[in-house]
């Protein structure tokens, strides 16, 4: 039961719980006479044994797993009589000796969901963003699947950048053969690239190149003289886009492939402009609301955008110097989830495990996998699948707030 509950700051609280003694005796005796009814003791029959001997051989460890299981039914009595929602675990400030008999008195400090007073999000106010598509943007798309679908093809025709061309080439008494490269991309010094423009088939020639220090390649830091040989160029054929190219993708003609690309551009930009006014309603809730933020959600949220950046790879700034620069981001992404906490709370959204099971779904089948593999990837990344949860926990109250707001529609 809760004996004291005393504000260390508004996001933490410390509190004293005692545990009474006939409460745990009681739950010490449950276990001790199923021990008795199981044990198998020489001497004696099943179920007949002395419970001073049973005392003696399994005391301890029932004591033990009385503490485990007690302890934390009582730390969960003692939040719920003090109205907070903790989002942390406990941290025990003193230790106790457990004597049987006598009760457990504990104190523990824990982070807390800040309170927000007068919580609104009535009448927010938000701006329409225009959705519209140019004919520019749809022969963009087309250019691209054009380019997807080029192939390459052998030519007679001098070296140009963005060819391909197989050569034989020596270098430091070493004999490379059928080498295939595209002229301009690689880990090639721009000086070696102009050495194969305008060469042709058959030709022998060298090229000399010096190779920067931090290019990843043996020859980085050197000027290596390269002995080459021309086997083969060839070059990248685009297709015309017209009705036949339109055919090949499966449309009928050209008109109607230009219709489909039209209509996933919209798509796009619609999704576009409803997460524009989700962060709109976003930054006016933490603009009328003024609460402090938990230090242990703080510093999760930095930790996890700094592992991010990690594992992206190629960041040399310090911890320290990420952490910095991201803290008022990582700030404002945890005042907005705590919002968006305490309105789902309030207007009774949830995730259900049909809704997890859609999501998980949809996931799979945008990324080629089955919805097994999508549950491995977050089990492994996050450790269950509580992140992907939330995720879905706070669109849904933020399609809520767009629902209800004002949107504010320009020229």
């Amino acid at each position: 039961m809760l004996k004291a509950l005393e504000d260390i700051s508004s996001t933490k609280k410390r509190l004293k719980i005692e545990v009474p003694a006939e409460a745990i005796e009681s739950e010490i005796k449950r276990g001790l006479n199923e021990a008795q009814k199981m044990a198998r003791i020489p001497g004696f029959r099943p179920g007949k044994a002395p419970m001073h001997l049973i005392e003696k051989k399994f005391g301890k460890e029932i004591e033990a797993d009385v503490l485990e299981k007690i302890i934390p039914e009582y730390y969960l009595k003692a939040i719920k009589e003090a109205d907070i929602t903790p989002v942390s675990r406990p941290v025990v400030e003193e230790s106790f000796d457990f004597k049987r008999n006598e009760p457990i008195s504990m104190t523990v400090s824990v982070e807390v969901m800040p309170r927000v007073e007068n919580l609104d999000y009535e009448n927010v106010t938000v701006k329409e963003v225009p959705v519209e598509v140019r004919d520019e943007e749809v022969d963009a798309v087309l250019n691209r699947l054009a380019e997807e679908r080029a192939t390459y093809e052998s030519v007679d025709d001098a070296v140009n950048t963005g060819d391909l061309v197989t050569i034989d080439y020596t270098v430091e008494d070493a004999v490379s053969n059928d080498v295939v490269l595209k002229v301009g991309s690689g880990p090639y010094p721009q000086e070696f690239f102009d050495g194969l423009v305008g060469k042709k088939k058959d030709e022998e020639f060298i090229i000399e190149a010096s190779f920067p220090e931090d290019l990843q390649t043996q020859f980085a830091g050197k000027r290596p003289k390269f002995e080459v040989k021309i086997k083969d160029i060839k070059r990248r054929n685009l297709s015309a886009i017209d009705d036949e190219f339109a055919k090949d993708m499966g449309f009928e003609n050209i008109g109607q492939l230009k219709d489909r690309a039209k209509e996933n551009i919209i798509a796009y930009k619609n999704r576009d402009a409803e997460r524009t006014k989700q962060r709109e309603i976003c930054d006016k809730l933490i603009e009328s609301h003024s609460f402090d933020v938990p230090e242990g959600l703080l510093n999760a949220e930095i930790s996890g955008i700094i592992d991010e950046i990690r594992a992206a790879g190629n960041d040399q700034r310090t911890d320290e110097e990420i952490r910095k620069e991201i803290k008022p981001h990582a700030e404002k992404s945890v005042r907005a989830s705590i919002l968006l906490e305490l309105i789902g709370e309030k207007e009774g959204i949830n995730v259900s495990d049909e809704d997890m099971k859609k999501e998980i779904l949809n996931i799979a089948q945008r990324s080629y996998v089955s919805p097994e593999n999508v549950m491995k990837y977050y089990i492994a990344k996050e450790g269950s699948l509580e992140r992907l949860k939330q995720a879905m926990f706070e669109k849904k109250v933020l399609n809520f707030l767009l629902n209800k707001a004002k949107i504010e529609r320009g020229e």
